[in-house]
């Protein structure tokens, strides 16, 4: 006897079929697209489902059963040693919350080192070292637990130092001077001009060591937990020349760089376009081959990097929010799915000692709202090395 199926009953794999179409569509059509913000929800492709059910089995069997006939007498059944199935175990992680130790020291420093702990060093696993964990996890595509397993660790280290015994244990011992007050010269001129692309020197490079100079410096070493000396030790100069660009000879004298066509690609030299360098990290505006204005700026990681090409700005959202990064990206103009042109808060504030998730960071806040006052959906985006 045959059993039909009901009409009700589901086709095997039909569902399967459309969840893969509908993914298929959304690669094919460009839909899907990393970056640091997202694409609008009207350009959103179809969202998978999130399961596919079962195929149900017939409610009533094809034949009846007939019973299995019972051993002779004569033959005793085969006897079969019962199997205990294995039980699975579970991997510990290396370090999790309620650990404490060293171990857990280390950790907090690698992760304080890279701005995802801050506070002081106590070897306890608690609330804030998972938090800064996950937040690792997440910005690195691992698995976001809160727990430290081998990748996490081998992850981490990679890019971290190991830290010093005092240094895990919050003791702040100075090295020795490499710049003082009283010092004068070059070097004194590019640590001011370094000093003053993030904010912590204001007015002329004089190229002299002196008060002001000294109050910058203890601005600085204070924010980034460094023994606060006034002075520059080579732990000091190291944090600074990672967070800033080498001056140019303008900067170092005083004097106002005007922005210059040289250099610029050759698709920005008509129209109105973004100029935008990777070997430069700069951002020139320029209208109908005449440089506008020039800004510093900071692009993606390696594993999130910033897409090349040229391209146009699709939409601007002056108080955007990543969706996917729950981040501000003030004076957003997106130019390639999720990417964008926008102002960073932590550039600003880190500089070159970081990355974005694949968009272009300014840190000029007065050039950035000009620029974004300027732009018009449609002008050109050149990214370029």
């Amino acid at each position: 006897m045959t059993v039909r199926p009901t009409a009700n009953a589901p086709r095997p794999g039909g569902r399967r079929l459309r969840v893969a179409g509908a993914l298929a569509a959304a690669v094919t059509f460009g839909l899907v697209a990393a970056g640091c913000g997202q694409i609008p929800a009207d350009q959103a492709g179809p969202a998978p489902d999130s399961q596919v059910p079962a195929t149900s089995s017939p409610t009533a069997s094809a034949e009846p059963t007939t019973a299995a006939p019972s051993p002779s007498p004569t033959t005793a059944a085969p006897t079969t040693e019962p199997t205990s199935e294995p039980t699975p175990t579970t991997v510990r992680a290396l370090l999790q919350k309620g650990d404490t130790g060293t171990k857990v020291r280390e950790l907090q420093h690698r992760l304080r080192q890279l701005d995802w702990y801050s506070g002081n060093i106590t070897g306890t696993f608690g609330s804030g070292t998972v938090t800064g964990v996950k937040g690792f996890q997440e910005k690195r595509k691992l698995d976001q637990t809160g727990a430290v397993d081998k990748t996490t660790w081998a992850k981490l280290t990679s890019m971290t130092r190991k830290p010093t015994d005092d240094e895990m244990h919050n003791r702040l011992v100075p090295g020795p001077a490499i710049l003082s007050q009283g010092d004068s010269g070059d070097r004194v001129r590019g640590l001011q001009a370094r000093l003053k692309q993030i904010g912590w020197f204001s007015g002329s490079v004089t190229g002299s060591y002196g008060s002001v100079t000294v109050a910058a410096v203890k601005g600085f070493q204070d924010k980034r937990a460094i023994p606060v000396t006034g002075e520059v030790d080579q732990r000091t100069w190291d944090r600074l020349t990672a967070m800033t660009r080498t001056p140019s000879n303008d900067e170092l004298h005083n004097r106002t760089p005007k922005p210059s066509a040289a250099g610029l690609d050759s698709r920005c030299l008509t129209g109105r376009a973004m100029c935008i360098s990777k070997s430069t990290n700069s951002l020139v505006w320029v209208i109908d081959g005449k440089p506008q204005l020039r800004m510093d700026v900071r692009f993606g990681s390696q594993e999130l990097p910033t897409r090349e090409g040229a391209f146009s700005v699709g939409w601007k959202s002056r108080d955007h929010v990543s969706t996917i990064y729950h981040t501000k990206m003030p004076y957003a103009m997106f130019f390639s799915g999720g990417q964008a042109v926008h102002y960073s808060p932590d550039f600003a504030a880190r500089g070159y000692n970081g990355a974005s998730h694949g968009c272009v960071n300014v840190r000029n806040l007065a050039g950035i709202q000009s620029l974004f006052a300027d732009a018009r959906v449609g002008d050109k985006v050149i990214v370029y090395r």
